[in-house]
């Protein structure tokens, strides 16, 4: 099945789970770090520059953004947190509305978790494997930034990333959303979620 992301668009962006978009169809959610790079993987993946916002200052992405694949199939942005410095009191927001959207959209196939490849498996990483496992959710990792490193290391960080995670069926991917590396494997994943029957990672 080929599938084109690029015609991708905005939907519309939430800040209170009363603003969620109708829970039909199938959405794949990307999730991960402010410094992750998670938006920067979000644009790589559909060929578009300017399709999630970036920006320079890493924590500004405040809402869940919902993007358009096809009829009733969509790519969803989370917001990031974890190194932005925001008041507790939006902390505490996002955690909210996440929470809320993880445990209540039944058209959630899976969570693409974006990592720094240099900084892998994070308290908030971690966090986020365990609603997965909780919500019983498939999860694929993407260890993004990979340009940063040589091939051995990167093979080295992808086998320690393994190694460590309680659940073995976990796909985990280098990735640079720079060098647009990695884009096959991270279709591969999406097309399953978003289009077949079963969905698995």
């Amino acid at each position: 099945m080929t599938i084109c992301y690029s015609t991708t668009h905005f939907v519309t962006s939430v800040t209170h789970s009363n603003q969620f978009p109708e829970d039909i169809g199938r959405e794949v959610a990307f999730a991960g770090r402010s410094n992750s790079g998670k938006s920067s993987v979000v644009n790589a993946i559909c060929g578009q520059k300017k399709l999630a916002r970036i920006s320079k200052i890493p924590g500004r992405t405040q809402a869940i953004n919902f993007f358009q694949v096809t009829d009733e199939r969509r790519l969803v942005d989370l917001p990031g947190y974890g190194y932005a410095k925001v008041p507790d009191s939006i902390r505490r927001q996002w955690r909210k509305l996440l929470e809320h959207y993880l445990s209540h959209r039944q058209s959630l196939r899976g969570i693409m978790l974006v990592m720094d490849i240099r900084h892998p498996l994070n308290e908030f990483d971690q966090q986020m494997l365990e609603w997965c496992s909780y919500y019983e959710f498939s999860a694929t990792i993407l260890l993004n930034k990979a340009d940063k490193l040589n091939r051995g290391q990167v093979r080295h960080t992808i086998d320690a990333v393994q190694q460590k995670l309680a659940d073995k069926s976990i796909g985990v991917y280098a990735f640079s959303a720079t060098q647009k590396s990695g884009l096959i494997d991270a279709y591969r994943v999406l097309n399953r979620w978003l289009w077949e029957e079963e969905a698995i990672s």
